[in-house]
């Protein structure tokens, strides 16, 4: 958190991938926990999943920011129509990673920016090609853990990147957090107050 003469973003959400993010964006901003259950239907779809997590987690923390903008995001990975949560285990995330190899998959981010007088939710996608995954490489990405508490199993700011092959988007929506967009919307609402526009 940067401390200025902007007015901090209030961030719905605990993720040190997206404090990061905003850190490097050098975005002022504060956390908090969101007070918001996701919860994922099966067949649901993807893109209204994450807004609507998105939503959620803003309007859960809105009554604390103030005149504050709160910001909200939310991510999945999809491969085939099918949404990929977090891992429940060891064994979830060795399946997760068993179907995207050697493929392509969207890993998929709604964000909602939300104000006293308004509220936007928008998303974005950037794909990303796996390698093909040999039993050995599987086994040493199991081994560091990095599937816990992520997407499709996988964290491409860590040992996950030698499971990629290319991706076609932002690299930071991937990471956690749909900077580009971010940084679209400050620059539309706030032009110059956050750096941007």
């Amino acid at each position: 958190m940067r401390a200025g003469p902007r007015p901090p973003l209030l961030l719905a959400s605990t993720s040190p991938q997206r404090r990061a993010i905003l850190e490097q964006l050098e975005i002022a901003f504060d956390a908090a926990r969101p007070r918001y259950e996701e919860h994922d239907p099966p067949g649901a779809d993807a893109v209204e999943l994450v807004r609507e997590h998105a939503r959620g987690k803003a309007r859960s923390v809105a009554s604390e920011a103030g005149d504050r903008p709160v910001l909200g995001v939310d991510t999945a990975v999809v491969l085939d129509g099918k949404v990929f949560g977090k891992p429940a285990d060891a064994t979830d995330a060795e399946h997760m990673l068993e179907l995207l190899a050697g493929r392509t998959h969207v890993v998929v981010s709604g964000l909602c920016l939300l104000t006293p007088g308004w509220e936007l939710v928008e998303h974005d996608e950037t794909r990303v090609a796996f390698r093909p995954l040999t039993p050995r490489d599987l086994a040493s990405n199991l081994a560091h853990a990095e599937w816990e508490g992520r997407a499709g199993g996988y964290a491409i700011q860590g040992r996950g990147a030698a499971l990629v092959e290319r991706i076609e988007g932002d690299y930071l929506n991937v990471v956690g957090l749909p900077a580009a967009l971010l940084v679209r919307l400050l620059a539309e609402r706030f032009p110059g107050l956050y750096g941007f526009g």
